[in-house]
């Protein structure tokens, strides 16, 4: 085809789709600009790299043969003409050209396209409020951001930080700081959990619960007022529901999300949606026929619900990237859209999902309920195991897995977990697909029975009626009200499991082992709702299959059982 590539944009997905071009169609002249000093870099490892775990800024730009991918990289190994500390004033769709100005010189120019892609990323968002200006405030946006963080961590002048916003680059932030540079770190959250929006409240209490054990801490329901100081940032003032509190900082991260570059598009004329991403199609080209774009600065499609969505993972643009060099160069790859695949690595404690939360889920209109189970993550017998904590959220009438989220310490085997389920989603998958997914089995890696055919296991017993559980914070409030009689908590463990529990709440607490009801059902209440633990969930199902039999019609099962209401620090006190 030859002709002219512009692409916009040389962080993720434009080198992606550049180099792919070029390789597709050598004859091509394929020209990258990009306003920032550093190209084709992983920003997914800044939070790495300001905690120290990545020593040197150059390895977040270099391949994995540790070359370098600067301006020379892209001209010699690649054959793409990169032009950093460029910025794309303008797109003249008629004439074909997008004009461009050297910030190192000021001199602008017009550069001609036959195929032009928009890989314009993202912003972060900056509240808008009293003190953000200050010095000392500082928003994750790039290397340049990333290094001055760092170069005054290493300098002694940060003794506390306060982060605003429990989302992904929220949480690493926080565990950068307080983990590497042992800074006092206070993580600030307007929703009432970490992770609101990925995360189930039960299982982001786990994430929280592990952060504060490590010394971060939290103020949720909270909103940053404003920021004060004398010359620098060196208070947050937060508005909470009994009033202000402030919080000292030497250091305030704002990452409270992040919004799509669009302003080029919307100038040209292009489609750009009411949340401000620009509109493709699965071709990934724009309302333009011979304009792309992806990544951060564009919207595709759930394929959960089937709207359009904004998703910004460096994974997808990287994916897309490809697509768009592929159809540069007159192909017909499509992206069909995502489910929305993450994970986050907090301390020891990893979190990772797919899909919706029961909450968006309802929020989209889809009558959905919520699955919780706990398991070892491998053979219960081989030594080194850990308990892993998965959240299915499914579809009543037609039973569609609509997300999976989980925690668990050891993270490969979660992500594994999720990745397999991931990959079944574009499939619409039903709690049948989980409890018979093919997954591999030997001690070491797994169960027998694999924690994901539990999850759809337990998904088709509460979808058909034949269970009924409660969370962990269920569980909670109904112990805090044990005083009013109307709940009768049922330990199904054996004796020495429940011995703290009937010593330190007599008369409140029960315990008959599951093996043993069915000969003791005149010691369970019929006038009461019959609230039944275990350790995991499975002993108690099975006691309530037993009461149900026996016509007990008032009977709950703690889902995930005492291991789940534990790790959300909900546990009562023995």
């Amino acid at each position: 085809m030859g002709g002219n590539i512009v692409v916009i944009g040389g962080v993720a997905l434009g080198p992606k789709a550049a180099c792919r071009a070029k390789r597709l169609d050598p004859e091509a002249r394929v020209v990258m600009v990009d306003r920032g000093a550093r190209i084709s870099y992983g920003g997914c490892g800044i939070p790495y790299f300001v905690s120290g775990d990545v020593s040197d800024v150059d390895e977040l730009q270099s391949t994995s043969f540790h070359m370098l991918r600067d301006v020379a990289f892209f001209r010699d190994v690649k054959g793409v003409e990169a032009r950093p500390r460029t910025e794309a004033l303008s797109i003249d769709r008629e004439a074909k050209t997008v004009r461009v100005r050297s910030l190192d010189t000021g001199v602008e120019k017009d550069l001609p396209y036959d195929r032009l892609v928009l890989a314009t990323g993202s912003s972060p968002r900056i509240l808008p409020i009293p003190g953000a200006e200050l010095p000392g405030v500082r928003a994750v946006a790039d290397l340049e951001a990333a290094m001055a963080i760092r170069e005054g961590l290493s300098s002694g002048r940060v003794g506390s930080a306060v982060v605003v916003g429990a989302g992904f680059i929220g949480l690493e932030m926080a565990v950068a700081l307080a983990d590497m540079w042992g800074i006092e770190t206070t993580v600030v959250e307007y929703a009432p959990t970490v992770l609101p929006t990925v995360l189930s409240p039960v299982l982001a209490a786990m994430a929280q619960r592990h952060m504060e054990e490590k010394g971060v801490a939290f103020r949720l329901g909270a909103q940053a007022a404003r920021i004060e100081g004398e010359g620098k940032a060196e208070r947050v003032v937060l508005r909470t529901a009994v009033g202000e509190e402030t919080i000292a900082a030497d250091l305030v991260i704002m990452a409270v999300g992040v919004a799509p570059n669009s302003e080029l598009a919307r100038a040209a004329g292009l489609d750009v949606s009411p949340r401000g991403g620009v509109v493709v199609d699965e071709t990934l080209r724009t309302s333009d026929p011979d304009i792309f774009a992806g990544g951060d600065c564009a919207e595709i499609k759930n394929l959960v619900t089937g709207q359009d969505f904004f998703l910004p993972l460096g994974s997808l643009a990287n994916r897309q990237g490809r697509v768009i060099g592929d159809n540069l160069c007159g192909g017909d790859s499509r992206f069909p859209g995502a489910a929305g695949a993450w994970c986050v690595k907090l301390f020891e404690l990893s979190a990772s999902g797919v899909g919706l939360t029961l909450d968006a889920a309802r929020r989209a209109g889809l009558d959905a309920v919520a699955v919780q189970v706990s398991q070892f993550d491998r053979a219960h017998f081989y030594p080194d195991k850990d308990f892993m904590f998965l959240e299915l959220v499914a579809e009543r009438g037609t039973r569609r897995v609509l997300g999976v989220q989980g925690v668990c310490s050891l993270g490969d085997a979660l992500v594994g977990r999720i990745g397999a389920v991931s990959a079944l989603m574009p499939h619409r998958p039903t709690v049948t697909d989980l409890s018979l997914l093919e997954l591999p089995y030997s001690p070491p890696f797994s169960s027998a029975m694999d924690i994901v055919n539990v999850l759809g296991n337990v998904g088709d017993n509460i979808l058909s009626g034949r269970n009924e559980s409660i969370d962990a914070l269920a569980f909670a409030e109904l112990f805090a009200e044990r005083e009013s009689g109307k709940a009768f908590f049922l330990d199904c463990r054996e004796q020495p499991n429940a011995a703290p529990y009937l010593a330190r709440y007599f008369g409140e607490w029960h315990n008959i082992p599951q093996g043993q009801l069915a000969g003791r059902l005149d010691e369970v209440p019929r006038d009461r709702t019959v609230v039944l633990v275990c350790n995991s969930g499975a002993r108690s199902y099975e006691a309530f299959v037993t009461l149900a039999k026996a016509g007990f019609d008032r009977v709950v099962n703690v889902a995930g059982g005492m291991a789940t209401v534990a790790k959300a620090g909900l546990a009562p006190e023995v």
